[in-house]
């Protein structure tokens, strides 16, 4: 069974809004991950009832139920079906997520009905067993979670470092008429398919277009403005030495389209194992609205560089793009990582579809 205080294990899972939910992509919200087992089960069907009675505490934003359920008869005779947003299930049918949570063992036939609490951090907050009265189980539940601060008055920092005047105002522009010049395309995000790590597109989840830079002298004059204004700043604040960059891209963000990122994490995939850190250097930041970054475990709270400067965070931290509504945002985007983690990154050639480019020093 999960325990109080400590984080939940990640894990993918087919949904009743997706073949392959991937637990941790919810974080930044407050979770109830309830294993009920079976919606034919007399108490878990009162207690799902119950759920469904009081959808209106599911909203989403603050919190989503995640009702996991082991029998294959709920999805096929429909007992259990999306029917709020904030509400959700799992199909489990090899006990898998059970077994991980501690609902379920080999050793032990009883199945071990639980309703657990989490943050948005994806820590658990407290663990409710089925007990006897089930009214009285969704009851404590409810009062649990009203008692909770709502998410958007949470007022936490996350743990990212801002650095101002990496790229001088001219080299900005002149990376923005770059862009301009040659265009963007669509730049997809990684998905680990069949054992490969490939790109795939939905303007759902991501709507951006990038600019790759060829020309040696543009790539040389950003790698040596990084490592003598960045680099330095990053081991201060994270004691981790950049020796090696990837990709050297002009992004645009546009309002025309729509675009944004949704919430999303830089190295899940075989692929991209091996990115330590993601630097977000904004070109232009006067010139449109919206477009932020926010990392949801840490609360709503937004971050901006200035012109030229750069929020540098972990490519580990779940983080997204607010849709811009206004103008365009141009960035460059790159990420980086050291000896250790090229080598992890060799390991997983046969897994990756892209070139890195070695930064110098």
């Amino acid at each position: 069974m999960l325990i109080p205080l400590e984080p939940v294990p990640w894990f993918s899972v087919r949904s009743t809004i997706n073949p392959r939910f991937h637990f941790d992509t919810v974080a930044g919200r407050y979770l109830v991950l309830c294993f009920f087992r079976s919606a034919a089960d007399p108490g878990s069907r009162l207690v799902l009832d119950e759920i469904q009675r009081h959808s209106d505490c599911f909203d989403v934003n603050n919190a989503a139920f995640l009702g996991v359920s082991t029998d294959p008869d709920d999805e096929r005779l429909a007992r259990v079906k999306q029917e709020s947003p904030g509400i959700v299930f799992f199909w489990d049918f090899d006990q898998a997520v059970s077994r991980l949570c501690g609902a379920s063992a080999p050793d032990r036939e009883e199945y071990q009905r639980f309703t657990a609490v989490i943050d948005p951090n994806l820590r658990t907050i407290a663990v409710l067993p089925f007990g006897a009265d089930l009214r009285e189980h969704v009851a404590r539940l409810l009062h649990l979670l009203a008692a909770l601060p709502k998410i958007e008055t949470l007022t936490g920092f996350a743990p990212v470092l801002v650095v101002p005047r990496v790229f001088e105002p001219d080299f900005c522009r002149f990376l923005i008429g770059q862009y301009q010049q040659h265009g963007g395309q669509d730049s997809g995000f990684m998905r680990d398919i069949e054992g490969q790590t490939v790109r795939v597109s939905d303007y759902g989840h991501k709507r951006r277009t990038d600019y790759e830079i060829t020309d040696q002298n543009i790539v040389r004059a950003a790698q040596q403005r990084l490592q003598r204004r960045l680099v330095p700043e990053i081991h201060k604040a994270f004691q981790f030495h950049a020796t090696r960059i990837e990709r050297h891209i002009v992004a645009c963000y546009d309002a025309a389209t729509g675009g944004h990122f949704r919430a999303h994490r830089d190295n899940t995939t075989k692929g991209t194992a091996h990115r330590r850190f993601a630097v977000s250097l904004n070109l232009n930041s006067d010139e449109y609205k919206g477009g932020d970054i926010c990392f949801p475990e840490f609360g709503p709270r937004s971050y901006r560089a200035p012109t030229g400067g750069a929020v540098v965070f972990s490519c580990s931290l779940l983080h997204e793009v607010s849709p811009v509504v206004q103008g365009k945002r141009y960035a460059f985007l790159p990420f980086l990582y050291d000896e250790a983690a090229a080598r992890v990154r060799q390991e997983n050639l046969a897994h990756l579809t892209e070139n890195n480019t070695p930064a110098p020093g």
